[in-house]
C-alpha cells in the first residue's frame, strides 16, 4: 500500500511546550500579517498532554511574551510560588540553606507550581483555535529527504504490523508530511532529533550532551499539610556526595503535592538504582510527614537534558530545525525547561514564517539561531553554563565553587567549564563497585515498579514489534550482565529490562517487558555500549499522564 502524502508549509513534531508555543506563533504572525500560513502538529501521545511529565515549577515569562493575557484567557497557573525552601539531608536529620544564601536561579518568586501536561492541553486549544491542525496518536517515525539531501519532511508509523513483522488485518500505511520546513520538538533524546544530528553532524564543536532522570509522583495531601504555592528542593541523602541529583516537593493547588527525584545519569556505580532512591527520598523524616494519610494517584518518569549552552548542538539544518528539549534547551540550575522551550518554539517559528513568505524552502533557518543568540534565553543560559560541571565534582565542593559563581561573580566568571564525556561512559565495573541494599517497598509510602506502571496508564498492544531494540542481541548477556551485573534491570525506572534463567538457574537471557515502557528514554542514554536504541511504537500507545 502507497503512503499518502499532504503538504504543508510547517510541519512540528511533537505536542510539547516547544512545539505547540511554534505552531500558536506562525498562525499570529500570519493573522498579524494577514496572511496565510498552512501548519500541521503530530504528537505521539494518544492526546496533547499525554506523554508530558515534568516537576514542575515554571517561569511565566516566554509564556507572556506568546500570550500577554494568559491569565484572563484562563491558563492553568493556578499556584504562584509562596515560599521556598532548600534542604540539604543527611541520613536522618537536615540543613536548611538560608535564602538569602541561595542563588537566584534556586528562588522562585514569581513562578507557577504546574502540571506541565495541563498547560500543553491548554496550549493546545490555543492552537486549534488558531487553525494549526493537530492530530494526536500519530508518531513521527521516519524523517523524509529531498534529493539534495535536504529535511523533506516527516513520515508517520504504519499502523498494525505484527511482531513478526508482518501486516495484521488492521494494517494501515503512514502518513508522509511534507513541508518547506520541519521543526523537531520530541523533548529530550528525541529518536528523529538523535538521527538528525549525527545525519548533519550538528554536534560537532559541541560538549557531549548530559541527562538526568526525573522520576515523579502525584500525591493527594491532607488539607492540613498542604500548603499552596510551597516549594521545596533537596540536595544530599540518599545519595552519595559524589553522585549529582536531588529531590522536589511541590505543592500545587486542591492538596496536590508533586514529589520527585532527579539523578544525573552520569553516576558510576552500577548497582545505582534511581527509581530505589526516589522511594527512599521520601521515608526521611523531613519528608514522610507530608504523606500520611495521603493517596498517591499518578506516576511516571522522564529523561532530562542538563548538559547547558556549551552542550547545544547546531540548531539548524537545511530543511529545519531543532526546538526546546530535543535541542538540549534546559537550565539546570534552576531546575526548569519549560520556559526555554516556549521562546525557543517561538524563535524558531518567527524565522520559519519569514522563510515562507519570502519564498524560501528547504534551506537553513539562520535567522533562529541568531535570534537565540540575541535573546534573555541566551543570557540566562549563560549565567548558568558551569553548574551542571561544577555539581559533577561532587556536592560539597560543586555547591560551594557554584556559589561563587553565582554569588560572587554574578555567572560572570572568565572562564566555561565543559563535560568530561557521555554519561554511558561512566558506569565502572561490577567488580570495582560495592552493591546498594534497597529496602524492600512497604506500599503505603514506598512502591515497587510494577504497582508504579499501574497509575501511569501505561499500554502498548503486545503483538507489535518490539520498539526497544538491541543493534546486537548477545550484548545484554556478554557485556552488560558480565561486566555491570545488567544495569539496565537497574535504571529502567519502569521495569521494563528482566535477566531470566531456566529452571537450573543457567542460561540467563534479556527480557524485554515492552508494554512497561513509560518513553522516558534512559536506555537509550545509560547503556553502556548503546546497544539499545528506542524507536517509537505505533501512535497513542505509552502512559496517559493526568495532572503530570
Amino acid at each position: 500500500m502507497q503512503r499518502e502524502a499532504m503538504e504543508y508549509d510547517v510541519v512540528v513534531v511533537g505536542g510539547g511546550p516547544a512545539g505547540l508555543a511554534a505552531a500558536i506563533r506562525l498562525k499570529q504572525l500570519a493573522a498579524e500579517k494577514e496572511s496565510e500560513i498552512n501548519v500541521c502538529l503530530i504528537e505521539k501521545g494518544s492526546e496533547i498532554g499525554a506523554h508530558i511529565l515534568s516537576g514542575a515549577v515554571m517561569d511565566p515569562k516566554a509564556l507572556a511574551e506568546l500570550f500577554p493575557d494568559w491569565q484572563a484567557q484562563g491558563a492553568p497557573l493556578k499556584a504562584p510560588v509562596s515560599q521556598d525552601r532548600f534542604l540539604i539531608l543527611g541520613e536522618t536529620g537536615a540543613s536548611q540553606v538560608p535564602n538569602w544564601l541561595l542563588p537566584d536561579c534556586f528562588q522562585n518568586h514569581g513562578n507557577y507550581v504546574i502540571s506541565l501536561g495541563n498547560v500543553c492541553r491548554w496550549l493546545g486549544q490555543q492552537a486549534e483555535a488558531l487553525g494549526v491542525e493537530i492530530y494526536p496518536g500519530f508518531a513521527g517515525a521516519e524523517v523524509l529527504y529531498n534529493e539534495d539531501g535536504s529535511v523533506k519532511g516527516v513520515a508517520t508509523g504504519d499502523m498494525g504490523i505484527l511482531k513478526d513483522g508482518s501486516h495484521g488485518p488492521a494494517y494501515q500505511p503512514g502518513m508522509e508530511l511534507h513541508a518547506k520546513y520541519t521543526l523537531f520538538a520530541e523533548g529530550c533524546r528525541g529518536h528523529l532529533g538523535k538521527e538528525i544530528e549525527q545525519k548533519f553532524n550538528l554536534r560537532d564543536g559541541a560538549d557531549p550532551q548530559v541527562y538526568g532522570i526525573g522520576i515523579k509522583e502525584l500525591w493527594e495531601i491532607k488539607p492540613e499539610k498542604h500548603q499552596t504555592g510551597l516549594v521545596i528542593h533537596t540536595g544530599g541523602w540518599p545519595l552519595a556526595p559524589d553522585t549529582y541529583g536531588g529531590g522536589f516537593l511541590y505543592h500545587m493547588e486542591d492538596n496536590l503535592v508533586s514529589v520527585g527525584f532527579v539523578t544525573g545519569l552520569a553516576y558510576s556505580n552500577p548497582y545505582l538504582s534511581p527509581y530505589e532512591e526516589f522511594q527512599r527520598l521520601k521515608t526521611h523524616p523531613e519528608i514522610r510527614g507530608f504523606f500520611e494519610g495521603a493517596k498517591r494517584i499518578a506516576y511516571g518518569a522522564r529523561a532530562l537534558t542538563a548538559g547547558g549552552l556549551q552542550s547545544l548542538p547546531k540548531l539548524t539544518f537545511p530543511g529545519g530545525a531543532l526546538l526546546g528539549d530535543d535541542a538540549g534547551f534546559l537550565n539546570a540550575a534552576r531546575i526548569k525547561g519549560s520556559h526555554c522551550a516556549i521562546k525557543t518554539g517561538a524563535l524558531a517559528a518567527e524565522a520559519a514564517f519569514d522563510a515562507v513568505a519570502a519564498g524560501r524552502t528547504s534551506d537553513e533557518l539562520a535567522a533562529y539561531p541568531e535570534a537565540f543568540r540575541n535573546s534573555w534565553l541566551y543570557e540566562e543560559l549563560y549565567k548558568a553554563r558551569n553548574f551542571k560541571p561544577w555539581m559533577s565534582k561532587g556536592l560539597h565542593l560543586g555547591g560551594l565553587m557554584f556559589g561563587i559563581d553565582q554569588i560572587v561573580l554574578r555567572g560572570k566568571a572568565p572562564w566555561t567549564l565543559h563535560h568530561s564525556g557521555p554519561d554511558h561512559t561512566k558506569l565502572k565495573k561490577v567488580a570495582d563497585c560495592r552493591p546498594i541494599a534497597y529496602p524492600k517497598p512497604d506500599g503505603v509510602l514506598t512502591f515497587d515498579r510494577l504497582s508504579s506502571v499501574f497509575l501511569s496508564n501505561t499500554n502498548h498492544e503486545e503483538d507489535e514489534p518490539c520498539h526497544l531494540t538491541l543493534k546486537d542481541a548477545s550484548v545484554p548477556i556478554t557485556v552488560n550482565l558480565a561486566l555491570y551485573d545488567a544495569p539496565e534491570q537497574r535504571y529502567c525506572p519502569a521495569g521494563v529490562y528482566e535477566i531470566v534463567r531456566d529452571e537450573s538457574g543457567q542460561n540467563p537471557r534479556l527480557q524485554i517487558n515492552a508494554q512497561n515502557c513509560v518513553h522516558c528514554k534512559t536506555c537509550d542514554i545509560k547503556d553502556p555500549t548503546q546497544n539499545i536504541n528506542w524507536v517509537v511504537p505505533q501512535g497513542g500507545e505509552g502512559p496517559t499522564y493526568p495532572n503530570m
